[in-house]
């Protein structure tokens, strides 16, 4: 609870109704923020993100869950609801954001079904459904988590030949496309679930405009990282049943692949944390190595 007290739950509380009580405080990941939020109403909670004291980039991210949410809000998309954004952390002490909170879990099964998996690419389809133009808070989204550091843009020196050979090949950043609504983080660890339905897309810091493409690769990518050969098929399954036939799609799924680090260990913790304990570096990497293998034959 040390992440979350006195201005932040005091600001929460007002912001949440007039009089309202914080009873309750649990972190949401590990010991660290985002916090759940409960309310002296047992049906009343929240959901509390603040920005690290050292985090320079933070107000940035939670000015882009803002706008995020605030996007798929007016288009009734299956994301939280925006509560309050202070942004200066005048009242709250730091950058702050408070969201409604979606029911389910995001733990990941170890076989998930193609329906599961069409059921992703459906809600993505969704997001992409929405047309926006790119800005300040919104920005342009090149790649999964453009703006983050790395990704799509490393140089991969010194790593696999087949990373070498795949950046090599995809060159620079895909042209312009149609500018939609985008996630830019969409893996299953930001997906949740109420047993087999999905009830929405979570962690909203790197949303923005883009390609729909962005969002497609990537999810396809996670699917075959943490699930089986069949699974990217069924999330673009999902996908074009809502949206049509995907463009570009053997290059997004490269950009894809060229996102995740070329360690993929670096990324166990996340995998581990939500539930997939099974999985090793070895068996990520062959899987994504697979996966980018196979894009690379279809790519022109």
């Amino acid at each position: 609870m040390s992440g979350a007290r006195g201005p932040a739950l005091r600001w929460a509380a007002r912001a949440v109704a007039p009089g309202a009580r914080v009873v309750d405080v649990r972190s949401l990941r590990s010991g660290a923020g985002p916090w759940l939020v409960r309310f002296g109403d047992p049906d009343r909670a929240a959901v509390l993100r603040l920005a690290a004291p050292d985090d320079r980039g933070a107000r940035e991210r939670l000015a882009t869950e803002a706008a995020a949410l605030d996007l798929a809000g007016r288009h009734a998309l299956p994301t939280p609801r925006l509560i309050a954004a202070e942004l200066d952390g005048a009242a709250s002490g730091r950058p702050a954001l408070l969201t409604t909170v979606l029911p389910g879990s995001s733990r990941i099964p170890a076989t998930p079904s193609p329906e599961r998996m069409r059921a992703l690419g459906r809600a993505a389809a969704a997001l992409h459904a929405v047309t926006a133009e790119p800005g300040p808070d919104l920005p342009l989204r090149r790649w999964p988590m453009d703006g983050a550091g790395g990704g799509f843009t490393t140089a991969w020196h010194g790593t696999s030949p087949l990373l070498v050979e795949a950046r090599e090949r995809v060159g620079g950043a895909p042209g312009p496309e149609p500018a939609v609504f985008v996630h830019a983080d969409l893996w299953q660890g930001n997906a949740l679930w109420v047993g087999d339905s999905f009830s929405g897309f979570v962690d909203w810091e790197y949303g923005g405009v883009g390609s729909a493409g962005v969002d497609l690769g990537n999810l396809r990518c996670d699917a075959a990282l943490l699930g089986d050969p069949a699974a990217p098929g069924h999330v673009l399954d999902g996908w074009e049943s809502v949206a049509g036939p995907a463009r570009d799609l053997a290059r997004w799924d490269v950009v894809a692949a060229l996102s995740t680090p070329a360690d993929v260990a670096t990324w166990l913790p996340a995998i581990h944390g939500q539930g997939r304990a099974d999985l090793t570096a070895g068996v990520v990497a062959a899987r994504r190595d697979a996966f980018l293998r196979g894009a690379l034959d279809r790519f022109g």
